[in-house]
């Protein structure tokens, strides 16, 4: 049997108004569409580990591949969303979903969206997510995963901060390092393989087959020494 669910980031049946915000945090910032995506495959079995992948629309196209790769050892989930960091409702999701099933395993990312929102706010949310995750999911194995690599880092000038560039990315992942390692959790890099590589991406920002074809194997590599 497989359970799939899906939910809007502006619903209120996730307990939040549009507008809410974290206290100490400068309101998320909303893009033209915010979506989430939940699948929750073999809800209603028990005999393999259960792992979940949290992250946006490249967790969401590694997922399937990812789930095959790791057929017959575990169950493999999904959460992917358009919120920020920062966002409440991103929280919400990860408390909805960490609320219902029992995680072994959780491969997480978050940075490719929000751009409005400076690299110190970035920054300033990361524990939080880390907080949400731990204590909800207090048993499970954690994985970070970098944020990829565009296929063409736009020239912007310095004041410009309202878009994705290469730098902001790697900005980003350097915040987000340092908070895993600080709690030991493995870092799944999945920026170095894509990076100088366009011939990986379907677009500036996705990746095609080959590209989602490495993810995948680097996914299920790194999910399956924790499982071990």
């Amino acid at each position: 049997m497989i359970k799939s669910i899906l939910l809007f980031t502006l619903a209120t049946g996730l307990g939040l108004a549009v507008g809410a915000q974290l206290a100490g945090y400068p309101p998320a910032a909303h893009e033209s569409i915010e979506w989430c995506d939940i699948w929750i495959s073999h809800a209603d079995e028990t005999n393999l580990p259960r792992v979940l992948l949290i992250g946006d629309s490249i967790t969401r196209a590694y997922y399937p591949e990812v789930e095959k790769r790791l057929a017959g050892e575990a169950y493999v989930g999904r959460l992917s969303s358009s919120a920020f960091i920062s966002d409440p409702v991103l929280l919400k999701q990860i408390e909805m979903v960490l609320g219902q099933y029992k995680f072994d395993v959780i491969h997480f990312n978050n940075g490719m969206h929000g751009w409005q929102h400076s690299e110190k706010e970035y920054a300033q949310a990361f524990p939080t997510l880390l907080e949400t995750i731990r204590k909800y999911a207090p048993n499970a194995k954690l994985i970070w995963a970098d944020t990829t690599p565009l296929k063409v880092s736009p020239n912007l000038p310095a004041d410009n901060q309202t878009q994705a560039t290469d730098e902001r990315i790697a900005a980003r992942n350097a915040i987000a390092l340092k908070w895993v390692q600080a709690q030991g959790i493995p870092v799944d890099d999945l920026n170095t393989p894509m990076r100088g590589h366009p011939e990986y991406h379907s677009d500036n920002v996705h990746f095609n087959d080959q590209g989602i074809a490495l993810q995948a194997d680097q996914v299920a590599a790194q999910i399956r020494k924790l499982l071990k």
